[in-house]
Formats: structure tokens, C-alpha cells, sequence
């Protein structure tokens, strides 16, 4: 694997993480967005980024001002892949988005450029004629907060080239991730296909009245070991999240269930703003959640 000169395309929550953590590992990084203002929006988000680093890493600011050289903004695309060795695409999860995104990609892009997308929920294979590159595209998926989750689920699809794999996934070793290869295609690769599960188990447990969140929580954090129950996961990821998962799941299915999930949700959640971390409650009030407390599993 000689990968120097990464592109990162797509500047957002994610976007922007995988491109510090990069520059961060030594590479050089150009990250790329349709507008000069989203990038202005990046940069803005460096100083957040680089207090974190110090915090959760111990990093010394010579390491974060050596980040900060390794960064370059780019707003065209030729200009921004002329020279990229790898392109990470994180760009918003819409299929339509991403298929327009790559068929403009193709015509720019250098021939040695591997393309690989961040995406969660779709796969490979659904994207692989607009690339252009079959054998050099692949999914490079991050979970967020990446300098402490730091996984990389590496999927290729039924014509990436071995080689290729491999030396994503060294890449991904190379920016301190934890790389885990996954041999075939799915939906959710490992982490969401055992994590969606969960949380939708216990969801079903507190809408069909069996228990209420803390109980549920405590159960699974005592039995298992966990340091949080499925009530404290899901106000990480996001109430609305789940809410909007079930959303499709009920009008898709119009199983009795889900429905009366979606109704509990929006009721006693979503309407009340009451969405997690980010609004400072969800099934918990932060910052201090009682699941944190010492006392809570005695």
C-alpha cells in the first residue's frame, strides 16, 4: 500500500472527521465540497476537532499544526483528485446524490484513484457502474467519533480487486483504525447488523409495557458487562434516528407493532424534543445520565 495523497469528498459530521484523523496519521489530505462556504464550515470545525484530539489522544499541538498543514480545501473536483491515490467519499446518503456524484468522479478522476464510500446503509454493488472502476471501488465505513470509536469496516463487492482490499486495509491500520474485513456484501456490515437488533428488541420491550428504559438497561449492562444498556446507545445515536427507521419499517410493513413504536416515539420523544445527547435529554437528561452514576446497577 503507497497511499499519500487522499481525497476525502464531502466535509460533514463524518466527512470531516475522516480527514483530520487522516492528515492527523501523516497523509496528505485534500478534502473536497460543492461550495467554498461548506469548506469555510470545515475549517471552523478544526479547533473543535484539535482541543478533542488533545483531550482523548493526548496529542501535542507540533502534531495538531502538522494536521493542519497535511489539510488542504479544494472546491473543484478535477483539481481536488488530480493527484488522489484513494478517494473517501462521504457524501449525504441518497442514492441519487452518490450515482451523480461518481459519474462526475469517473471523468476526472486519475486511473491509479481507488474510490471508496463511507456509506452505512447502501451497498457497493449499487453504485459500481457509475464508478467506472469496478475492481478499484469498494465501502470504507467509519463509526462517528473516529479517533475513539476508531473502526473501519472494510466490504468490498463481487468485483473488487484483492489487491485493492488489502491495501484498504492496511490503510485503514495505517490511520489507527481497527480494520475489520468483511467477505461479502451487507447491509449494515457488522456493526449495525448486531447493533439495529438490539435496539430495536428493547424498544419493543418498553412499547409493549414489559419494562421501562433503566431497567432494560440495567439488565443488559449487569448480565453482559457493557458500560451502557440500548436506551443509553440510542440517545448517542439519536432518537430521531430510530424514530425515522421505524418510520419506513411501519409504512412499509403496516405491522401493528411498529406503528405503535412510531406513535410512542413521536409522542413522548420526538415532540416533546427530547432527542438525545444533542437536545440534553432523551430516555436519559445529560450531562450527567443516571446510567453514569455509580450506584446505578446496585
Amino acid at each position: 500500500m503507497d497511499y499519500k495523497n487522499i481525497t476525502v469528498a464531502g466535509s460533514g459530521v463524518l466527512g470531516y472527521q475522516i480527514a483530520f484523523q487522516t492528515a492527523f496519521h501523516g497523509f496528505h489530505v485534500t478534502v473536497y465540497d460543492i461550495t467554498d462556504e461548506a469548506l469555510e464550515k470545515a475549517k471552523s470545525k478544526f479547533s473543535v476537532l484539535s482541543e478533542a484530539y488533545k483531550k482523548d489522544l493526548n496529542a501535542t499541538q507540533q502534531q495538531i499544526d502538522k494536521t493542519a498543514q497535511n489539510l488542504s480545501y479544494i472546491s473543484d473536483l478535477a483539481e481536488a483528485v488530480k493527484d488522489a491515490d484513494l478517494l473517501i467519499e462521504a457524501v449525504p446518503e441518497n442514492p441519487a446524490i452518490k450515482t451523480d456524484f461518481y459519474k462526475k468522479l469517473a471523468e476526472v478522476a486519475p486511473e491509479k484513484t481507488v474510490f471508496a464510500t463511507n456509506s452505512s446503509t447502501l451497498l457497493p454493488s449499487q453504485f459500481v457502474e457509475a464508478t467506472g472502476r469496478p475492481s478499484k471501488f469498494l465501502a470504507l465505513h467509519f463509526a462517528n467519533t473516529i479517533w475513539i470509536h476508531n473502526t473501519a469496516e472494510i466490504m468490498g463487492h463481487a468485483s473488487t480487486d484483492p489487491k485493492i482490499f488489502n491495501d484498504v486495509v492496511a490503510f485503514a491500520k495505517a490511520i489507527g483504525m481497527l480494520a475489520l474485513p468483511l467477505h461479502k456484501e451487507q447491509p449494515g456490515y457488522i456493526l449495525n447488523s448486531l447493533l439495529v437488533p438490539l435496539l430495536s428488541a428493547a424498544t419493543r420491550l418498553l412499547v409493549t409495557e414489559v419494562a421501562d428504559p433503566q431497567t432494560i438497561d440495567k439488565t443488559w449492562m449487569k448480565a453482559t458487562g457493557a458500560p451502557a444498556g440500548p436506551f443509553a446507545i440510542l440517545d448517542v445515536v439519536g432518537i430521531t434516528t430510530a424514530y425515522n427507521i421505524d418510520k419506513i419499517a411501519a409504512e412499509k410493513t403496516q405491522d401493528e407493532l411498529k406503528i405503535k413504536t412510531v406513535k410512542y416515539l413521536k409522542e413522548n420523544y420526538i415532540d416533546k424534543n427530547k432527542l438525545g445527547i444533542s437536545t440534553g435529554e432523551g430516555f436519559y437528561k445529560y450531562p450527567n445520565p443516571a446510567y453514569k452514576d455509580p450506584d446505578f446497577l446496585t
